[in-house]
């Protein structure tokens, strides 16, 4: 906790943290509940994989860019007006989605959606920083832990329910009787923290960070369409390139940057960070992939996909809740190292399944692949977050928030891409073949990134945050 934030004393901080609490786990629930609704979403707009994957990858683009600012907006704005203006953005976005008469609505609404997440999403772990005392912090950052986790666990599920029996709009209509909720106890019993100091705005940091990151994910992501030998993509891709590039650099040399890049020269929270974006791709492109090919592939219903992938989702809470513990006892790399090994054989599994594999045998591999992941996920990010001291902590935890997003977007459109590459590479199959084997020109994407990640935990050494310390 920053020097100039004081603790706020707060009778009912339960109560006080119930708008945020409730709108992350909206937000979160929003980021995966779609990925089964897209074989559906195809059909009603008439669309590609190409181009509804950007429902995906634009919700988590735009909480990419939020993110790095939302230290400077508390700042600027009082805890109140950011928290409500993010649940009312939310509540618009979804009305404006579930009212979409055309699929560039729909995506209108999904990115208004994602800005209210970006807006929120910081100020619950903040918040919970200075209004709870030092003996319930321990609690209250697993609480809120556990609401990042449970939500996209359980957001497929809830979606095919949904979907068993209503239309797609239904899915956004879900929504907002929570958000309204949580609107309510912002009103009632949320509290101002932190001082309004209104720092200069760098706006030229603002500019390249939205072009830089828009130009990126939007070439990877039209290279499913168009090629990557497309003028388009490449003019898309060495734009971005060039203006993050850029925008590194002004991060680098301005004296109060937006987001401190400094921290990358410690190698812990360097390995730490690369990691945790690999494991974030990992989890992101894999559930893209599946609940597609348990439609498309096994010609699954959508309500029974739902159930398919609940008790990986379970699992995948699960361990999450005690993974963090393992550092404790044996450090970052035994569990990195099992994390990432655990995921390459469930990926392995569902490449070699078939548009006649059993349901059985996708549940068993979906599992094993939800242990593998968070059992890697917390060590290497508190690994990283190890190797840093003070203000650098929030800066790194900014960092890492801010690229899980931004990597979870790019890793989408590639999978996307591999998608497509791999059904035009079959043709003359029938259709659930011919998908089945393009959802394994995806996954062998995942199976890289996996083994990318093996490779990076095998070269961590538990003495590399403290050593950095020193």
């Amino acid at each position: 906790m920053k020097k100039n934030q004081a603790r706020v004393n707060v009778k009912r901080p339960w109560f006080a943290m119930a708008s945020m609490m409730i709108g992350a786990f909206v937000g979160m629930l929003s980021e995966t509940s779609l990925n089964i609704a897209l074989p559906q979403l195809m059909k009603t707009f008439q669309i590609n994989s190409g181009s509804v994957q950007w429902l995906v990858t634009g919700y988590m683009l735009v909480i990419g860019i939020i993110l790095p600012f939302s230290s400077l907006l508390t700042k600027w704005f009082t805890t109140r007006q950011i928290v409500i203006t993010g649940l009312l953005d939310f509540i618009i976005g979804a009305v404006i989605a579930a009212l979409a008469p055309s699929f560039t609505i729909l995506l209108i609404g999904r990115m208004i959606q994602g800005l209210g997440t970006g807006l929120i999403l910081p100020l619950m772990f903040t918040v919970a920083m200075l209004i709870f005392p030092p003996h319930k912090m321990g609690t209250a950052m697993g609480v809120c832990a556990l609401v990042i986790m449970l939500a996209p666990a359980i957001g497929p599920t809830i979606t095919g329910i949904i979907l068993g029996k209503l239309a797609w709009n239904w899915i956004f209509w879900f929504f907002i009787p929570f958000l309204l909720i949580a609107l309510i106890c912002a009103i009632a019993g949320l509290p101002n923290v932190g001082q309004i100091t209104k720092p200069k705005v760098d706006l030229l940091s603002l500019l390249e960070s939205i072009i830089g990151f828009s130009c990126l994910v939007m070439g990877v992501s039209f290279a499913s369409d168009l090629g990557w030998g497309s003028p388009a993509v490449l003019m898309m891709l060495v734009v971005g390139i060039i203006v993050l590039v850029l925008y590194a650099y002004r991060q680098l040399h301005l004296e109060q940057p937006i987001i401190n890049l400094h921290v990358f020269k410690k190698v812990a929270f360097a390995q730490g960070a690369i990691g945790v974006m690999l494991d974030f791709a990992i989890i992101l492109s894999a559930m893209y992939l599946l609940p597609q090919y348990l439609q498309r592939g096994l010609l699954l219903p959508v309500a029974l996909t739902g159930i398919i992938m609940l008790p990986g989702g379970i699992i995948n809470a699960i361990v999450s809740a005690f993974a963090g513990r393992l550092f404790d006892s044996l450090g970052a790399k035994k569990p990195a190292v099992a994390g990432f090994a655990i995921a390459v054989i469930g990926i392995i599994m569902l490449i070699f399944s078939s548009n006649k594999s059993s349901i059985a045998y996708v549940i068993a591999a979906h599992i094993i692949l939800m242990i593998g992941c968070p059992l890697a996920m917390s060590p290497v990010q508190t690994h990283a977050l190890n190797a840093l001291q003070g203000p650098e902590s929030a800066d790194g935890s900014t960092i890492l928030n801010t690229m899980q997003q931004i990597i979870g977007a790019v890793a989408t459109a590639l999978a996307t891409s591999f998608l497509s590459l791999g059904q035009n590479a079959y043709h003359g199959m029938d259709k659930a073949a011919q998908f089945t084997n393009g959802v394994h020109f995806g996954l062998y994407f995942t199976l890289a990134l996996a083994l990318a990640g093996l490779i990076l935990a095998l070269t961590l050494k538990p003495e590399d945050a403290t050593a950095d310390l020193k």
